[in-house]
């Protein structure tokens, strides 16, 4: 008799989901993608599409009943790993964190307290008030960044280099939240890292630790991630205490087995601090650590709904210390009608790059806000060693341009790494 097949629900449709689309039914998945993009990329891979906003959870739960869903996933997204968590709970679908625990991964003041309660190194944080800012930040240093309590995909988030700055970007960035304050935390100009681990049997084990490089281009704009490489050459010396971090805050949100991402900083002198951590797997570089691994994180991810013990083997037999150095470089622009990409799409066929997405092409407008694209471009370099990274780098970053029809450049203007 044959095996009743898998049906899965995937809340999101972007394009970076198509893997995932295309994996689960190499597998021999049913597969029902949800969110509320109409025209999501990996909708036109799946067998069924819903169009529903993904934080309407008894609607979801509703769908999942109505297609006999017996597994759910999602990732690369705060909102997403949320809405994930509060729609398997609902409709009792196996998921790697309960609500109760998610919320500490998703509200800022909360995950704060988390990392105090853990005695995990932070940076200094306030709670703004509008009605009382000034008094909220008498204690805090300039610049410093405010951020939504409850936001994602980095919206909302700005640079403040006073009360003034505070108080004009109040509004706009409170919007992105479903609470009526901010937060405002120290800036810190330490390298900064963004680490991939994957809990088992509820020890955390580290998939990849990368630089994280970024750029200010305007003033008060957050730094923009200009390029994310894995892995770093710290990689081995933070390696373990990573781990003891990511595994302490696995316990305490009751996360088991299943991913948990933590963005950090680290100097000499304070060592490690820790600025979020996520109950879910980073968007667009995951495939960052199949380049230079062969660990295939889709596979991963869909272990995890149907074959736990599967995903175990594999974490237990991954190796951190890649053997190829691969690296994603993000292009930001302005708003504006593109006209040529020539250069951009001529930069593509170098030697090292080994995969390119335009999000624009002549005759679109680069906007920005929800639903926009999230880079004007990205390209994944792939090569032996980092030396040869950073100048396949270089010489893309110092000769990429894209320009509007009076042929003034879109791009925001990089400084050579």
């Amino acid at each position: 008799m044959a095996e009743k097949q898998h049906r899965l629900v995937i809340l999101g449709s972007m394009d970076e989901f198509v893997d995932l689309v295309e994996h689960a039914k190499s597998r021999g998945y049913y597969t029902i993608v949800v969110d509320g993009y109409e025209d999501g990329p990996a909708k036109l891979h799946a067998d069924k599409a819903y169009l529903e906003d993904v934080r309407h959870t008894d609607e979801i739960v509703n769908i999942c009943k109505q297609e006999e869903a017996d597994g759910i996933i999602a990732s690369f997204s705060d909102l997403l790993a949320e809405c994930l968590a509060n729609i398997a709970d609902a409709a009792g679908l196996r998921c790697y964190i309960k609500p109760e625990g998610e919320v500490y991964l998703r509200e800022k003041p909360l995950m704060k307290k988390m990392f105090s309660d853990l005695g995990i190194d932070s940076p200094k944080f306030r709670k703004v008030h509008r009605e009382t800012l000034a008094k909220d930040l008498e204690d805090m240093e300039f610049p410093c960044v405010i951020k939504p309590v409850n936001g994602y995909g980095s919206h909302g988030i700005f640079v403040a280099g006073s009360i003034d700055d505070v108080q004009k970007g109040f509004g706009q960035s409170v919007s992105r939240s479903n609470f009526d304050y901010l937060m405002a935390e120290e800036y810190n100009s330490g390298r900064e890292f963004n680490v991939i681990t994957w809990v088992a049997d509820k020890k955390a084990h580290v998939l990849s630790i990368a630089d994280r490089e970024k750029e200010t281009f305007r003033e008060g704009d957050i730094p923009q991630v200009t390029r994310v490489v894995y892995v770093s050459d710290l990689s081995s010396k933070l390696k373990g205490e990573f781990e003891e971090i990511a595994t302490k805050i696995a316990g305490y949100v009751g996360l088991n087995d299943g991913p948990l991402c933590i963005q950090a900083f680290y100097d000499e002198n304070r060592g490690i601090s820790v600025c979020e951590a996520a109950g879910r797997i980073f968007g667009y570089e995951h495939e960052l650590v199949t380049l230079g691994s062969g660990l295939h994180i889709e596979s991963l991810l869909l272990d995890s709904v149907y074959d736990p013990d599967r995903a175990k083997s594999r974490i237990a037999t991954h190796d951190s210390n890649f053997g190829t150095i691969a690296a994603g470089l993000y292009f930001h622009g302005y708003d504006g009608e593109v006209a040529d990409v020539g250069k951009m799409d001529e930069l593509s066929r170098l030697d090292g790059v080994v995969a390119y997405q335009a999000y624009y092409r002549p005759g679109d407008n680069i906007t920005h806000g929800p639903g926009a694209k999230p880079y004007v471009a990205r390209y994944y370099l792939a090569a032996p060693n980092r030396e040869v990274v950073d100048r396949l780098s270089s010489e893309i970053i110092d000769q990429v341009s894209v320009l509007d029809p009076d042929g003034k450049e879109l791009l925001f203007r990089l400084e050579k790494k």
